[in-house]
């Protein structure tokens, strides 16, 4: 498709079959095109061409087109577009901590493709209507505590559409296989027999700290990381393994129960200096690092203010972050040494 020539108010004559067709329709409708359209090679004599602008040939595999084409490129200006996905089938796509810059290439494809995306707010959903050119959208709304949208019906939205013959792109926060239920619903197309393929997207367990400049794993200071769901408490037998593990903990969408992991990390002997940040709204305007330790936070309520979305960081990779205030920054030399 002409992506940068305004098409508005222009006549554009789409010529395909209407299952292969559809993209472009939607692609030349959502730029404020005028669109006729024929889905067979035998309507075009008879068809009143006046005013036409533009001719969009979609490449459906008949054979039929090409003398047609042959004779229209005489008159008008002919571009050749793809052919929409021959059936259906679900994509899911990791969107990433929630910008657009951040989706990958093949993300971008996807979305392009769509003909219905399902999405909640962890994902780059701003500016969908654009990434999609005029695709279906559905907010399933997913937030803290609150489903407008069960998991199920979410899954059987998906099939729904995708037995429909559309192409729909599921789009998911981070990456779907990161506690993002991401392999449910594969489960859910693969049992209805929908084509399901997994777009991996940049998880917030490393981009969200990195957002803050607090690097997960830093050569001399922490050599592991282990990424840990805050939605339910942990177990004491949980909060020993941690504590014993060391190196650095990344709690995603843990503010609820951040505190009684705190606590339950001191019982299980993590020293109570060690550093704790948390990163809310990565990568927003709004973006905003608060600091503290084990100890201050779990006896004082520090962070008790911070809200999800957010990223949590325990461990000693915190002193190095670039706003880190002086107190929990000092030692970092001693700590890192020449690599500091």
């Amino acid at each position: 498709m002409i992506l940068d020539t305004d098409l508005t108010g222009r006549t554009v004559l789409v010529l395909g079959a209407a299952h292969a067709a559809r993209r472009a329709l939607r692609r030349y409708a959502h730029a404020a095109a005028s669109v006729r359209t024929l889905t067979a090679p035998g309507q075009v004599a008879a068809a009143d061409l006046t005013g036409i602008d533009l001719v969009a040939a979609v490449a459906d595999g008949d054979p039929g087109w090409a003398p047609v084409l042959d004779g229209l490129r005489s008159r008008f200006l002919v571009v050749t577009e793809p052919a929409a996905a021959p059936g259906g089938q679900i994509i899911l796509i990791g969107g990433g901590p929630g910008i657009e810059d951040l989706l990958t290439l093949a993300a971008r494809k996807a979305l392009r493709e769509a003909d219905v995306v399902l999405y909640d707010r962890l994902g780059p959903c701003e500016n969908l209507a654009e990434l999609t050119h005029g695709a279906e959208l559905v907010d399933v709304g997913k937030r803290p505590g609150h489903h407008a949208v069960p998991q199920r019906d979410i899954e059987a939205l998906m099939v729904d559409h995708a037995r429909a013959g559309k192409t729909v792109v599921r789009l998911k926060g981070g990456d779907p296989y990161v506690f993002g239920r991401g392999r449910e619903e594969v489960a859910a197309a693969v049992a209805a027999g929908i084509p399901v393929s997994v777009v991996p997207g940049v998880t917030s367990a490393v981009s969200v700290p990195a957002a803050a400049d607090i690097p997960v794993t830093h050569r001399e200071v922490s050599h592991l990381f282990t990424v840990v769901s805050g939605h339910a408490p942990l177990t004491e037998a949980e909060h020993e393994h941690l504590a014993g593990l060391g190196g650095t903990i990344v709690v995603l969408m843990g503010m609820g129960t951040l505190h009684q992991l705190l606590a339950g990390l001191r019982r299980a002997g993590l020293a109570p200096g060690t550093p704790v940040a948390v990163v809310e709204r990565g990568y927003r305007l709004d973006q905003a690092t608060t600091y503290s330790t084990v100890g201050e936070a779990a006896s004082r309520g520090t962070l008790a203010r911070c809200t999800n979305p957010a990223v949590v960081v325990i461990g000693e990779v915190v002193r190095l972050g670039r706003d880190c205030p002086a107190g929990i920054a000092a030692g970092v030399e001693a700590l890192t040494g020449a690599v500091a």
